[in-house]
Parts: C-alpha cells; structure tokens; sequence
C-alpha cells in the first residue's frame, strides 16, 4: 500500500505537512502557556518528524513514478 504513488502523494503533500504545521503551533501555543519544555520537545522533534516523513513520501513517490514509467516502456532497471 505503501508503494502506490496515490497513497506516498497523499502522504507527502497534504497529510504529514498538515500534522507538522498543527503539531508547530500546539508547541507554540504551550510555549507561550508557560509549558517550555514539553513545548520545545512538541515543536523541535515531533514536527520535525512529519516534515522528514513527507520529505521521504515525496522521494518515494518520485520512485514509485519512476518505477512505474519504465516498466510501462518496458526499459528494465541496471
């Protein structure tokens, strides 16, 4: 399911930036509730964590594609 490139484009353009940018401003908004330390810990590591993940969907989507193309041209890999 993983390899589809519907499911890797859903993946990497819409759902895990969306989960990075609510995460950013759940830390944000304990930071400035007084809750630093939890805050920083939200903003830094979860947030950072959906913007690689969709940063990795999106390279293996391309991937995917790619893979897809050649074997409907029927170019074999090297």
């Amino acid at each position: 399911m993983l390899k589809k490139p519907e499911t890797l484009f859903v993946l990497g353009y819409m759902l895990l930036p969306l989960l990075a940018l609510l995460s950013a401003i759940v830390g944000l908004t304990m930071i400035l509730g007084g809750n630093r330390i939890a805050g920083a810990i939200v903003l830094v590591v979860v947030t950072q964590a959906f913007a690689f993940g969709a940063f990795f969907a999106l390279r293996a989507r391309k991937a995917a594609v790619l893979e897809e193309s050649e074997r409907g041209q029927g170019i074999r890999p090297q």
